[in-house]
């Protein structure tokens, strides 16, 4: 059996993907530029540093990214933070992978406050080992660092964890850091992109990867 598991939070843990696109676009909104719902939520998953040259030249990302992405934070932890829940059975598959011996991290491109306030909405805090946020690493997912810092903390090789997320940069991310990738489709991908960025095994929700946990990636090499 693998010795972690390493789980992203949004989509993956909590229903928040949605929100956090329309704080996204509001954002662009607010600061000129025309990008729609359906593109902002392409592209979550990643941190800031990642999304950001999707949609801003060089220039634009110079003259307000910054402050673009800090009106985007605060706007989102007024208006849609109250509004974010998570799924159903997270504090249950978090304790089955407990007792099967493993360890539970959490690797997240949320700042550090935000992914505070999201396991305490999970229901899980008491139940994870080893978190990572965005400030632990220089670059975001799909770059591998953040899963690297997990690992490090966890004091295990990559061949001995299996991570959990909802979007195919989860995937890409851990495939880069050396692991296999469990995907969920409760963040909005489909199982066609989850799978061409690398997951292994896809899984309706943490419910459904609870249901079939004897027969998952996490029981077995």
């Amino acid at each position: 059996m693998p010795q972690a598991a390493i789980f992203d939070i949004d989509g993956t843990l909590i229903d928040s993907v949605d929100l956090h696109a329309s704080a996204w676009q509001e954002a662009f909104a607010k600061f000129g530029h025309d990008v729609t719902f359906e593109q902002a939520r392409s592209q979550i998953g990643k941190g800031g540093d990642q999304l950001l040259p999707v949609f801003l030249s060089d220039a634009e990302q110079a003259d307000h990214g910054e402050e673009l992405e800090a009106w985007r934070g605060k706007h989102f932890k007024s208006r849609y933070l109250p509004m974010v829940r998570s799924f159903s059975a997270v504090p249950d598959l978090l304790r089955r992978v407990r007792d099967s011996g493993m360890k539970v991290a959490v690797a997240s491109s949320a700042k550090q406050d935000e992914l505070e306030v999201y396991l305490d909405i999970a229901g899980v805090k008491d139940l994870v080992d080893v978190t990572t946020s965005s400030e632990d690493a220089e670059r975001s997912k799909p770059a591998p660092d953040i899963f690297q810092v997990a690992l490090q903390k966890l004091g295990i090789a990559a061949s001995d964890a299996v991570a959990i997320g909802d979007t195919p940069y989860d995937a890409q991310a851990a495939g880069k850091a050396g692991m296999h990738t469990i995907g969920v489709l409760c963040g909005g991908f489909t199982e066609a992109s989850l799978r061409e960025g690398g997951c292994v095994a896809v899984y309706p929700g943490p419910g459904a990867l609870l249901a079939c946990f004897d027969a998952s990636p996490l029981a077995k090499r």
